[in-house]
């Protein structure tokens, strides 16, 4: 069973038990003013909003899986400015159906240098439009339906055996739960239509400040900001709920969301609770600044809403109306909200810089890893993505130690071939952070080509750890055997050679490194290539001083015994750079060059 619905089964567990004990026990019984069965109203609720959010998570998670990929890149090209980087950031938090998945993308790029924080600042305010596509969903209350999407995506989630109509299955199934919950929620307040003390309390709510702050500690509690609007529009579909006391209900969903980024941000890079503080900020900012023209969004919100059907009154004419109303005045306060901050968005980001100072770092660290967000957990895709980063930074390191080997060798220095094995403790540091990431990582449900790809970074971050290693153990200890030794130096031939070699070798080194960066299958396979100038160079070396075993020279045999094994090791890092080449190619391309 996919770890998914695993994961929402202690949602559907709930929900279900209070559906068959209401079927099995409830008794129908007239509802006067004051007489409601709260068993029953209990159970529709809670049941209801359970499998209203397992709906929202199974959806979330079959958009990540069945667009994950595209999503990341649309968002990477097209953020090149703040209102693109809005319109973008709207459209990819609309198709994920989640502000944090698109902020844990952000974060990711302005870690890596791709993004700046203030281009993450447009992204932030469109992830906020895009949120509001769930409410104008839920406005529609497909309830009647809901069963048929239920029934369809899980056949299809169970049925198919290729991964695509499964992730549909998932987000169709996800949908329908989303309605059905919404469905028993809306039927289990009717109720509560002529229970004058709720009705008292619902009356409150239109005082802006209790109804702000009502919506933002029911969505802090519940981590979604889509379940108090979707309540409230369950309100208003039975009319309860009239339009001024949804909006500042959706305003405080909108304040108690930032609680779900400022958790996530705790004790994360510094670049991800700026991200955080940005969120909260312009929220704030937002709900601020509307709290006196409340009537004015509401007058918007009517303006472009359909009006109910002739001959409706009364809290059956709210009911036709309101729900959509409310999805409207939700989405234009955050498109005006957006339209409003756009030209301050580096302003914003100055505000978090200053609010959150960059952190000294520890004096004994020797190395931290720089990509490796646990945010990004919950969406393997841009987790495996960090871990490619992570993987590539290792492996420039050991391209370093490479160069700074080369130096040490030229210039006769025992202290500069120190310094190169002291390199190596960072990439045994950062080699474990990424095993035990991936590690992390493979807990959640992949999909093949995710579990293909975190197979392939395993094997690509264990070959660039045991290259880098023989730098440090093996090379190192060579050239320092040779430097103490005082061996007279070997003719210009000779070093021309093994120059050569070297120079070969370090190439296939920094082509594997950016193979793995950017999944380049074209610099993998021009690591390939380079296997017939190394097998002829180290040939060439061997035969060259095999004729020459018979020179009468102080210490010759000992002086060819080191170069031997010098140059059986640039062979063995050579094999180590091919095995990481191979994890960016075709299996049967990898196949073909064993």
């Amino acid at each position: 069973m996919p770890k998914t619905i695993v994961r929402l089964l202690p949602y559907l567990f709930i929900s279900f038990a209070f559906l068959s004990f209401n079927a099995a026990y409830a008794q129908p019984t007239e509802t006067t003013e004051q007489q409601v069965d709260w068993l029953q109203l209990g159970m529709g609720l809670f049941g209801g909003l359970a499998l209203f959010l397992a709906g929202l998570d199974l959806l979330s998670e079959g958009l990540k899986k069945a667009a994950g990929n595209t999503l990341r890149d649309v968002l990477q090209k097209l953020t090149v400015n703040r209102f693109t980087g809005a319109a973008t950031g709207a459209f990819v938090t609309g198709v994920l159906n989640s502000s944090s998945v698109t902020t844990v993308l952000v974060v990711g790029f302005v870690t890596a240098g791709v993004m700046t924080l203030a281009q993450s600042v447009g992204v932030i305010m469109g992830a906020n439009i895009g949120s509001t596509v769930t409410a104008q969903l839920l406005a529609f209350n497909l309830s009647t339906y809901s069963l048929i999407a239920v029934a369809l995506g899980f056949f299809m989630t169970f049925g198919s055996k290729n991964e695509r109509p499964k992730y549909m299955g998932m987000m169709i199934m996800g949908l329908g739960l989303v309605f059905y919950g919404m469905g028993l929620m809306s039927e289990g307040m009717k109720p509560l239509r002529s229970y004058e003390p709720f009705l008292e309390i619902l009356a409150s709510m239109e005082r802006p400040l209790f109804g702000i702050l009502a919506g933002a500690l029911f969505t802090g509690l519940v981590q979604s900001s889509a379940a108090t609007v979707g309540i409230a529009i369950a309100m208003a579909s039975e009319g309860l709920l009239s339009l001024q006391a949804g909006i500042v209900l959706a305003l405080g969903a909108n304040i108690g969301t930032c609680v779900t980024a400022l958790l996530a941000a705790l004790g994360k890079p510094v670049e991800a609770v700026r991200a955080s503080v940005v969120h909260v900020l312009f929220n704030i900012a937002g709900v601020i600044i509307w709290l006196p023209f409340l009537s004015i969004l509401a007058d918007i919100a009517v303006s472009v809403s359909p009006a109910a059907a002739e001959g409706l009154v009364g809290k059956d004419k709210l009911a036709a109306e309101v729900p959509r109303q409310i999805a409207n005045a939700n989405t234009m306060f955050n498109v005006l909200n957006t339209m409003i901050f756009i030209g301050f968005t580096t302003a914003f980001a100055r505000l978090a810089e200053r609010l959150v100072p960059d952190r000294p770092e520890p004096m004994d660290k020797i190395i931290k890893s720089e990509f490796l967000d646990d945010a990004a957990l919950e969406a393997p895709t841009i987790a495996l993505e960090n871990a490619r980063r992570e993987i590539e930074r290792a492996g420039h390191i050991a391209l370093e130690m490479m160069d700074a080997l080369g130096e040490g060798a030229q210039r006769y220095e025992r202290g500069a071939l120190d310094a190169v094995a002291k390199r190596d403790d960072e990439v045994d540091i950062l080699s474990s952070e990424i095993m035990k990431y991936l590690g992390r990582i493979r807990q959640n449900s992949l999909t093949e080509s995710e579990s293909d790809t975190h197979q392939q970074l395993v094997a690509a971050i264990m070959n660039i750890e045991s290259a880098a290693d023989i730098v440090e153990a093996d090379m190192v200890g060579l050239l320092k055997i040779f430097i103490d030794g005082d061996f007279s130096e070997s003719s210009e031939t000779t070093r021309d050679m093994v120059q050569g070699l070297w120079t070969c070798v370090r190439e296939s080194l920094e082509l594997a490194v950016q193979a793995v960066g950017n999944s380049d299958e074209r610099s993998a396979q021009e690591v390939l290539l380079l296997k017939d100038d190394i097998r002829t160079l180290s040939d060439q070396l061997f035969e060259r001083h095999a004729k020459r075993l018979n020179i009468d020279e102080p210490r010759y045999l000992e002086r060819v015994r080191l170069l031997m094994t010098f140059i059986e090791q640039l062979r063995h890092m050579y094999t180590l750079t091919k095995r990481v080449a191979k994890t960016q190619l075709p299996v049967e391309i990898a196949a073909e060059a064993a």
